[in-house]
């Protein structure tokens, strides 16, 4: 949809032109003024951008701050997991156990 600010700034502006003299026979043509189509923000190269961060590229030196590169939550959550996994495969191996303090 157009906007109407624009509407009518350009029938000021094609009225004006044909006061001025500058074209009046193809104002007597068309006496309203063409809709001019909308601006495109396109967020196609963003998303394109942020897939392919997603999957690691664009995270070099040099790129942002060392939480841009690689947050500290995504490091902690690596951290906790191991630790877990850790746990997880002493309690089988009978080398701790739920009496241990």
């Amino acid at each position: 949809m157009v906007s109407l600010t624009l509407q009518k700034r350009r029938a000021c502006s094609s009225s004006a032109e044909v006061r001025s003299g500058s074209t009046p026979m193809r104002a007597a043509k068309s006496p309203w003024p063409t809709p001019e189509p909308t601006k495109i923000h396109s967020r196609s190269r963003a998303l394109r951008m942020k897939e392919a961060e997603r999957k690691g590229r664009h995270s070099d030196m040099c790129k942002g701050s060392r939480e841009a590169r690689l947050p500290t939550k995504i490091l902690w959550m690596r951290r906790m997991r191991v630790l877990r996994h850790l746990l997880c495969k002493y309690r089988e191996s009978k080398k701790i156990d739920n009496t241990m303090t």
